[in-house]
């Protein structure tokens, strides 16, 4: 059985989400935040040598990074589900939405996190990383634009993959109305697999 090694407030809940969506069974264990640095307990480094999760143990093989393990589970579970049919241009939108969010999406996110609790990061948030963040949240509006789902008209694991950068950049981004988006956020917060990955996994703050 598929093991998830699962940090709160973590990338691993979409792990969990495209585990439910796809119904395959796993089982879970937990790990929690040091409270003070926010940094992950030195336990998960025993899964893996850096000690961050997602990580997952499956038939006696580790897997970690986000985008890796959720194609292996499409790859190894799917069959053929979440993700579109080889040769179209679903399936190149898919493949770019998978490495583009922690790639591009996620670094400005990171570093607005990172310079919120730096004395004087301020100046450097007004300044360079907002503008960055609008800049993709707009991306994303344009793209939801033009079809429902970052693939194209069904949801796949790019949209998994895709959502926690959305979600991060809803809870600190810089408030401009994007209606597309906010719909979008609906649909996958409405969906079934995700209410049970929440249920299971337990809620989490993003990026706050």
């Amino acid at each position: 059985m598929i093991t998830v090694h699962h940090l709160n407030n973590s990338r691993s809940q979409r792990v969990l989400w495209l585990l439910e969506e796809l119904a395959v069974p796993y089982e879970i264990v937990r790990y929690e935040r040091d409270p003070k640095t926010m940094l992950a307990p030195p336990a998960l480094r025993a899964i893996h040598p850096l000690g961050k999760s997602p990580v997952i143990t499956d038939d006696g093989q580790t897997f970690a990074e986000s985008g890796a393990i959720l194609e292996y589970l499409v790859d190894t579970y799917g069959n053929g589900r979440l993700i579109p049919p080889a040769g179209t241009p679903e399936r190149h939108r898919y493949r770019m939405w998978m490495h583009y969010a922690e790639g591009s999406a996620m670094p400005p996110l990171l570093m607005k996190l990172v310079l919120s609790r730096v004395p004087g990061g301020e100046g450097a948030i007004a300044g360079f990383v907002d503008p960055q963040i609008g800049q993709h949240a707009d991306y994303w509006e344009q793209a939801l634009g033009q079809s429902e789902w970052f693939a194209g008209d069904a949801f796949t694991a790019a949209d998994i993959q895709m959502s926690f950068p959305v979600e991060a950049a809803a809870s600190r981004g810089d408030g401009k109305a994007r209606p597309k988006t906010a719909a979008y956020l609906k649909r996958i917060h409405a969906r079934p697999a995700y209410l049970a990955a929440v249920e299971r996994g337990g809620p989490y703050a993003l990026m706050r």
